[in-house]
């Protein structure tokens, strides 16, 4: 579990020029709620900045899961050490494909939190700045493992280590990686997003619509 600080730097588009991506793992416990709509609302666990509200956290993105396993992928690529927390994620798991959850599968973590997965997270010039890699936008999004944003269903507090118990997954087959591709380099793939349904991320589920009236289905 990671949780961020305000910093100032010269890569955000934060007027103030700060950011909450720089996180540290944290023991816990940590209170995880709905933090509010976007625009007003932050990160949905106390203690967790969200700078950046015009495209950062509210309910539908309250909290930003990265498997472990994607990381250490990346580590070998880049040759350097990524600890927890590095691409700006709340949690850090380990033994669960992230990216392959399906939009709507339900978390329980710990006794209490239950959350669910509304979509990937789409790279920006701050996570580009924060990882201090060339070409890191563009390289992040070939990959298609971007990490999943997901909903509060069931307030309470979790602590580093707590279990994570996958308690409810959809029937359909929209999972995290093909929405992310739909949202980003193959928009034709935008109509199989509507079987998700509204617990697709709002955004992506007006972009699938719009798609379907304009070229249809």
């Amino acid at each position: 579990m990671n949780l961020g600080r305000p910093e100032a730097v010269p890569y955000t588009d934060h007027p103030q020029g700060l950011t909450g991506i720089g996180k540290k793992p944290v023991d816990g416990p940590v209170r995880v709620a709905p933090p509010g709509p976007k625009g007003t609302g932050g990160s949905g666990l106390a203690g967790d900045a969200v700078c950046d509200r015009r495209h950062h956290g509210g309910d539908e993105q309250a909290v930003y899961a990265v498997a472990r396993e994607d990381l250490d992928d990346w580590e070998r690529e880049l040759g350097r050490g990524l600890p927890n927390g590095s691409f700006g994620e709340n949690l850090t798991t380990s033994g669960l494909d992230v990216s392959g959850a399906r939009i709507g599968e339900r978390w329980r973590i710990g006794s209490e939190v239950v959350l669910e997965v509304t979509c990937g997270r789409i790279p920006c010039r701050t996570f580009q700045g924060h990882l201090g890699e060339k070409r890191w936008v563009r390289r992040f999004t070939e990959r298609g493992a971007p990490g999943a944003y997901l909903r509060v269903i069931e307030p309470g507090e979790i602590r580093a280590g707590d279990p994570v118990e996958i308690v409810h997954r959809p029937g359909h087959d929209v999972t995290v990686a093909l929405e992310f591709r739909a949202s980003t380099t193959e928009r034709d793939l935008l109509p199989r997003l509507l079987a998700a349904g509204p617990a697709l991320h709002s955004e992506s589920l007006a972009a699938a619509r719009r798609h379907v009236e304009t070229y249809g289905g």
